[in-house]
């Protein structure tokens, strides 16, 4: 609950922050742009200059010790719990160098948050230490691996290695991000809140900056990304609810702050997508009810951008991502990839659409919640499918509609069973004054289950709320390319 409130204020600051620029986004110095994220398709980069102080800017060693020294710790600080599944030596490292990777299953939200959470560290220590995306991945990855081996004396799980190693790559790199844009806003000399925002947001981020400063002090070269972020803060009330076989005592009022960014939108003249994560996407909700109600993130791997006429500008391609959601009656998390596509069309001269469409396989989780510690919840492999759209109308208003499904087999998974998983947001947003608007929002939840032992069960649960929204911008994020 307090990591919960702490990430949230980050991203509310954060947020903020950005918002309190005129612009969309401010040109990166010559002085924060690392050698190792440019990119030959941008000839104004020629005058920088890239020498040896530069280079030297980018390090392997560093991030690898810092790694070592964060697990160590975790590990020591974990070695009072009651399980006992901490006191790991030198006889539980090689027995797990030789054993067999099956399934744990410790509480869902250890497993399908902080894992992912404790991934997202590692990637940030490697990125904010100069490495490119698929470097840090593999030190991600690796010292994942690490932790199953050596910093628990239970045998490793496949499920914490694609948690932990593949989900807090993408949960990190949008974290990374994130945190850098923040700190590319604050100018030369960044203020003392955005600094902290951004060590909230990216905390390895934020200790790098600290304490290499004079090596590592620099901001990552966003290359000036057209983005869209929203802020929302309100209440929602049950309008719906069926709860099945959760025993969890439901919370019928709750109140919400929602933060919601679209990162590298298609059609600004001159922004290339030649890196992972050009383009992403990031909501991440929090509850009165139950602390984090989601944190959702995909962003685009490999692609490339295209054009449909005077009319349409979009990018296609290899999509990673890693969704959390808890809607009070069942909890789903699932790291995926898919192939999709983002674009934006002009309808009129006040008028666009922006959707994305994308459809893959991931390894989902999915389970029923309950008040004591005796969770129910499996793994399997799931096909799922994410449809957005948003109707922009000038800089008055905009309808969104974002619906998410998810198929969770019995393929690869912890038990016989199926699982689907439905859940549409859809809301309305007017703009009273600048940067202040109101929406109203429905949110809708639904899972159909069916396992041997059980049954079939339905749990379904829909929400109305209203909030108080705070724009990044005067208008919706409309990319203008005319």
């Amino acid at each position: 609950m307090l990591l919960g409130a702490v990430f949230t204020w980050g991203l509310t600051a954060a947020h903020v922050a950005v918002a309190a620029e005129p612009g969309l986004t401010g040109a990166p110095k010559s002085w924060a742009v690392l050698a190792s994220e440019t990119t030959a398709s941008e000839p104004d980069k020629a005058k920088v200059d890239f020498s040896a102080d530069s280079a030297a800017r980018k390090s392997y060693l560093i991030p690898a010790v810092e790694i070592l020294g964060f697990e160590a710790l975790l590990n020591l600080a974990n070695r009072s719990d009651p399980s006992n599944d901490y006191k790991s030596n030198l006889s539980t490292i090689n027995r797990n160098l030789s054993s067999s990777w099956g399934v744990d299953e410790d509480p869902f939200r250890t497993n399908q948050l902080g894992h992912p959470y404790a991934g997202s560290i590692y990637h940030g220590f490697a990125r904010s230490a100069g490495l490119n995306y698929w470097e840090a991945f593999a030190y991600t990855f690796a010292a994942s691996a690490l932790w199953e081996v050596a910093g628990e004396n239970t045998p490793p799980s496949r499920n914490d290695q694609i948690n932990t190693g593949i989900g807090g790559s993408f949960m990190g790199e949008a974290l990374f991000r994130l945190s850098n844009l923040v700190i590319a806003q604050g100018g030369s000399v960044p203020s003392l809140s955005r600094e902290l925002a951004a060590a909230l947001i990216s905390p390895a981020t934020g200790f790098n900056r600290l304490v290499f400063r004079e090596r590592l002090d620099s901001i990552f070269a966003s290359h000036d990304p057209a983005y869209y972020s929203r802020l929302q803060i309100g209440f929602s009330g049950t309008a719906k609810n069926d709860q099945g076989i959760s025993t969890t005592e439901l919370k019928r009022n709750e109140a919400l702050v929602d933060f919601s960014i679209d990162y590298g939108l298609p059609g600004k003249p001159g922004y290339s997508y030649t890196r992972p994560y050009d383009y992403f996407n990031l909501q991440a909700t929090a509850s009165s009810a139950n602390g984090f109600e989601n944190f959702m993130t995909h962003g685009m791997l490999i692609g490339k951008d295209y054009q449909t006429s005077g009319k349409g500008r979009g990018i296609w391609g290899l999509y990673g991502s890693f969704d959390y959601m808890a809607p009070q009656i069942y909890r789903v998390s699932s790291t995926a990839l898919s192939l999709g596509t983002t674009a934006e069309w002009r309808l009129g001269h006040s008028i666009a659409v922006r959707s994305t469409g994308l459809l893959g396989v991931g390894y989902t989780a999915v389970g029923t919640t309950r008040p004591d510690s005796a969770e129910l919840y499996h793994y399997g492999v799931a096909p799922q499918a994410l449809f957005a759209l948003r109707m922009i109308f000038g800089d008055r208003s905009s309808i969104d509609l974002t619906a998410r499904e998810y198929f969770v087999s019995d393929a690869a998974g912890s038990r016989d069973g199926r699982d689907n998983i439905f859940r549409v947001d859809a809301s309305y947003t007017l703009r009273i004054k600048r940067r202040h608007a109101v929406s109203i929002k429905y949110l809708g939840n639904r899972r159909d289950a069916y396992f041997p032992a059980l049954g079939s069960t339905t749990q379904s649960r829909g929400t109305v709320g209203i909030f108080y929204t705070y724009l990044g911008q005067d208008g919706f994020g409309s990319a203008d390319w005319r």
